[in-house]
């Protein structure tokens, strides 16, 4: 039994959203440290395609501001993309398909490759392009992704062997827009087709905070809120998604970087609005 004399253990879960959704968790993030809610210093950090950016910056003690500085690379502006309608109908037909959640997922990444509009090498290196050579930090960090030919999950760690950019680039490897990355020999696409912020993963932790781009999934059970009710009544959690300024600020492509900078200012200012209902999370004794 946990000695409940002990610290809270927090998990700090970023989920996916793309060039937009990198911007707006920053925002939300600078918009809570402005209020004197710093969640920079979780025990455990979630990422997943964008959050998988992120996480991997706050994990490493960087300024954030850098991966919002590394948005606007050369190397980074040539993933612009469009998740255009056959995309959407596609994802929307694989989330009410019968049968185990896994194989809906390798259905939907069956055509991934064929469809990407980068090859496997630009990707990756655009994608850790702000990480460089960095090596996993000592800090508790989960990447996540989703194996492409069985559609199972996994979450890379330090210890999977696997290097932090390879992983963080798999993670957002946006099926059917991306290239699958390899690793080990395997394919793999990014972990926010398993769902949307993983928060599952966060099983152990007293106190989580997941900030969410996009909470909408077809399953109720993969939505954020529904996730972290399954972690217990136990563990103390809220959720932040988009405010209505918000969605109007990212816009309906989440892979344009021109909508970063009206992303991250929406996040700033929300994060500063919701900053006491964090603290009553993360900060509360």
């Amino acid at each position: 039994m946990r000695d409940v004399t002990s610290s809270p253990r927090r998990a700090l879960v970023l989920g996916s959203g793309g060039h937009t959704g990198i911007a707006w968790e920053i925002g939300i993030i600078q918009g809570l440290l402005e209020s004197g809610v710093d969640v920079r210093d979780a025990d455990l950090l979630i990422g997943s395609s964008a959050g998988s950016v992120v996480a991997s910056h706050l994990a490493l003690d960087r300024d954030i501001e850098e991966a919002i500085e590394q948005l606007d690379a050369p190397e980074v502006a040539a993933t612009a993309a469009t998740m255009g309608a056959r995309v959407l109908v596609r994802y929307a037909a694989a989330g009410l398909r019968p049968g185990s959640p896994a194989r809906s997922r390798a259905w939907l990444t069956r055509r991934a490759a064929r469809s990407a509009v980068l090859d496997e090498d630009t990707f990756v290196a655009a994608v850790g392009h702000g990480l460089g050579e960095a090596g996993w930090p000592e800090r508790d960090l989960m990447i996540t992704a989703v194996r492409a030919d069985t559609g199972e999950g996994v979450a890379f760690t330090k210890d999977s062997g696997v290097p932090l950019a390879r992983a963080v680039a798999a993670s957002c490897a946006v099926p059917l827009i991306y290239p699958p990355v390899t690793i080990h020999g395997d394919p793999y696409v990014d972990g926010g087709i398993r769902t949307l912020t993983n928060a599952d993963m966060a099983a152990g932790a007293d106190r989580v905070l997941v900030i969410a781009p996009i909470a909408f999934a077809v399953r109720r059970m993969n939505r954020p809120r529904a996730q972290l009710a399954g972690l217990g009544a136990h563990v103390r959690s809220t959720c932040v998604v988009p405010d209505e300024n918000a969605v109007r600020a990212i816009g309906r492509n989440l892979l344009d970087p021109s909508r970063v900078d009206p992303a991250r200012r929406a996040g700033l200012v929300q994060g500063r609005r919701v900053a006491d209902r964090v603290a009553a999370v993360w900060s509360a004794p």
